[in-house]
């Protein structure tokens, strides 16, 4: 696959089946997210990017279009599920970029989420 990475399919499929299945927990999801955006997402972007990248990851993999861990496993039982998938699947997975995620400015975001008046920005001096 051509202009692609590979990332584990726990971190695919955290964004796939909306639940945090990385092994690297949001590092997962902050390095699969960043890099089919394009951008170092800040916190409140992850969503938007989830509801964009969702729908092309499984048009990626259609496979996983019905793996999704059963609800009320606990930690032993999703981790012999994950196993399993990751069997089933491959532990890793091609993943390429969104061709249409607009750049969007961190700041600028946070205030139209939020409003202007409670986001404030310092503008500090650089460090020695």
């Amino acid at each position: 696959m051509a202009d692609s990475r590979t990332f584990p399919l726990a971190d695919v499929l955290s964004v796939t089946t909306e639940k945090l299945l990385s092994r690297r927990h949001m590092d997962g999801i902050y390095d699969i997210l960043s890099y089919m955006t394009g951008q170092s997402l800040f916190t409140h972007q992850l969503p938007d990017a989830c509801v964009k990248a969702k729908p092309a990851l499984l048009a990626q993999h259609p496979q996983l279009a019905n793996v999704c861990p059963p609800d009320g496993l606990d930690q032993p039982d999703l981790l012999a599920w994950l196993t399993d998938a990751e069997r089933e699947y491959g532990e890793a997975l091609e993943v390429r970029p969104l061709t249409d995620w607009e750049h969007r400015d961190p700041i600028e975001d946070a205030c139209d989420k939020v409003g202007a008046d409670k986001v404030w920005v310092a503008q500090m001096p650089p460090r020695d």
